[in-house]
């Protein structure tokens, strides 16, 4: 069983999708956005990732949650303090999660010696999941989010039904910028260094 401690009361994250987004300004992104907050039926957001950061008074208290990973293993968010944490939110049949596959592996193996990756399954069951990992050769953790405990985590930071999504955690756990929609190397590469050169 997961265990949720949430204390997301003052996240200041309401109206995020509002925030100004960085480099995101064209009607494209803002399509991309809508895309994502509407729940279209298709289960994915299709698009270059619409980017958010977060300045350090609108990330509100850490983000926790226990689970165990497709390994087998059990792992924490709170164990992982004080790396930066990467989570990125996919299933097997989502087109854009597998177009940037290849990108979050290379950017876990630049940075995976100073930041935690985290792979949440949102959809599949564990043989699916397993053979996705195989197949794109993915080389960080992954866990299979039967029960929903890591997408309602993540409910304060992320549209409803925004897979592919990437969230980055800070040296504390809170949530210091998000990806809706497919994330790039060189995105991802540049939250992360932000990240750690706070």
């Amino acid at each position: 069983m997961s265990r949720i401690t949430t204390r997301r009361g003052a996240l200041g994250l309401v109206g995020l999708t509002g925030l100004a987004l960085a480099g995101c300004g064209t009607s494209g992104s803002e399509d991309l956005a809508e895309q994502a907050r509407s729940g279209e039926d298709k289960g994915y957001v299709s698009g270059t990732g619409v980017i958010t950061q977060l300045s350090d008074a609108e990330r509100g208290d850490p983000l926790d949650l226990d689970f165990t990973l497709l390994s087998g293993e059990s792992a924490s968010l709170a164990q992982w303090r004080p790396r930066i944490v990467v989570i990125n939110l996919w299933y097997a049949a989502c087109p854009p999660c597998r177009v940037e596959a290849p990108d979050l592996n290379a950017t876990y193996e630049e940075l995976g010696d100073q930041v935690e990756f985290l792979g949440v399954n949102v959809r599949d069951q564990a043989g699916t999941a397993e053979s996705f990992v195989r197949r794109f050769e993915v080389p960080y953790p992954v866990m299979l989010d039967s029960d929903g405990s890591m997408v309602s985590l993540l409910s304060g930071v992320l549209p409803p039904q925004a897979t592919p999504s990437t969230v980055v955690l800070d040296a504390t756990g809170r949530a210091a910028a998000r990806v809706v929609g497919a994330v790039t190397r060189s995105t991802l590469t540049g939250l992360v260094e932000d990240a750690l050169a706070e």
